[in-house]
């Protein structure tokens, strides 16, 4: 990987892809706010992955659960249970570790005494009402996936949906990660794209196999390079509790490799302990075997935050051009935060301007767009490319007499000369 993590922080903070949140107060760690630039980018991600796993298919559902859920739905899911790490205090810097990250029997950060290990478990705690008690607790959600099981049956009634099928959702999650860093790899609140696709119980293994293939291939049809993608069966240590198997789709970051997604076989595992606590009948009658079973689960779970760092870092390139480095977000036409970038070539002339400022007012609406005339061509040509901006629109002296335009392509820096009548077919044609 040719690319220094640095680069990518100190370009996402300089151009509003991501800033430290609070940071007027010294910054919440692990938190990330998403800039201007940002959210078209992580909205982008969204978006292309619900048009891929909802729209482009006929086994797919949607739904948007709320991150508030009964306390009960953690206690059925294993997570009050298990969701937990061993950690270890400092007595002396006050500082708290993982067990594995504890080598000895002193702190690794100042030398110090240790307290016993004790369980923390990474669930945020709240309060729900006027009282805070035990009885009032519960959580915020540590996963989407819940939510998905518990309106199981209310999908199935409403939809009349027969096996196998998926459902869908994009949401927020919290851990309190105790061990965070990596820029925005792993951080204590984030968004994941989840699916949870219910099969028969002997198709598993074979639903299993080809959601990894279908996850996989989706990453490179939207720029991922094939060699910095690999997928990884997890031990048996590894396993979290409900699952039978668990591959990741690892991403080869400039700090190692690391998790893009899971996929990983639930079984029946979250239907029948729900069914099991609530008292509630989570089966499916199958058409098939004319009999009632509880459908094995197959859930490819994939973080927003981690994708558009994979994506972010994949398209960034540098490159010599007339004796100057010129640095490319070569980011896929459907991800690219900025479609098109309009600017008088005279910011002096106010013919220029009004025109260009005319063009920009047309095109909005169908994509992105914006208008810039805060530097010479040049520099504003560098800034776009720093960004992603597919593609630069320059009005000039011309354009007053002949009504065309120059149209500069980010990636070949060739240019077209384009009547503005056609413009928008123009670009509509190259955006498609």
């Amino acid at each position: 990987m040719s690319v220094e993590m640095q680069k990518i922080i100190s370009l996402c903070k300089r151009r509003g892809f991501i800033y430290q949140d609070s940071e007027i107060y010294g910054g919440l760690g692990s938190v990330w706010d998403y800039g201007p630039l940002g959210v078209e980018l992580k909205n982008n991600v969204k978006r292309i992955w619900w048009q891929s796993v909802v729209y482009e298919r006929d086994d797919m559902e949607g739904l948007d659960s709320a991150i508030l859920m009964h306390p009960d739905t953690w206690k059925a899911s294993g997570h009050v249970a298990s969701f937990k790490d061993l950690l270890i205090d400092c007595k002396d810097c006050k500082k708290r570790f993982k067990q594995e990250e504890v080598e000895e029997s002193k702190c690794p950060e100042c030398g110090g005494r240790l307290g016993s290990p004790k369980y923390f478990n990474l669930m945020f705690k709240t309060y729900i009402g006027s009282v805070e008690d035990r009885q009032s607790q519960i959580y915020l959600r540590p996963e989407t996936a819940q939510g998905i099981f518990v309106d199981f049956s209310h999908i199935v009634d409403s939809t009349r949906r027969k096996l196998p099928f998926g459902i869908a959702q994009i949401g927020k999650a919290f851990r309190n990660e105790i061990t965070t860093g990596n820029f925005t790899f792993r951080a204590r609140e984030f968004e994941m794209m989840e699916i949870e696709y219910f099969v028969r119980p002997q198709e598993a293994q074979e639903w299993h196999e080809y959601w990894i293939e279908e996850r996989l291939n989706w990453y490179k049809r939207f720029g991922i390079k094939e060699g910095n993608l690999r997928v990884r069966e997890h031990t048996k240590k590894e396993l979290a509790h409900y699952a039978r198997a668990c591959y990741d789709i690892e991403y080869r970051f400039p700090f190692g490799w690391g998790e893009l997604e899971g996929l990983a076989n639930r079984t029946d595992y979250d239907l029948s302990r729900h069914s099991e606590l609530s008292g509630k009948d989570l089966s499916f009658f199958d058409e098939e075997s004319k009999e009632r079973i509880v459908p094995y689960v197959i859930e490819p779970s994939a973080g927003v935050d981690r994708s558009f760092l994979a994506f972010l870092i994949d398209a960034y390139r540098e490159e010599e051009v007339r004796g100057e480095k010129r640095v490319v977000l070569g980011l896929h036409r459907d991800l690219a935060p900025i479609k098109v970038a309009v600017f008088p070539l005279l910011r002096n002339r106010p013919q220029l301007v009004r025109l260009a400022k005319e063009i920009t007012h047309q095109l909005r609406g169908s994509y992105k767009v914006v208008y810039d005339d805060t530097a010479s061509i040049g520099r504003l040509y560098r800034r776009q490319d720093e960004v992603g901006t597919l593609y630069c629109i320059t009005i000039d002296v011309k354009s007053l007499s002949d009504k065309k335009v120059t149209v500069r392509d980010r990636d070949s820096m060739l240019q077209d000369r384009v009547a503005i009548t056609q413009l928008k077919k123009y670009l509509d044609d190259k955006l498609k």
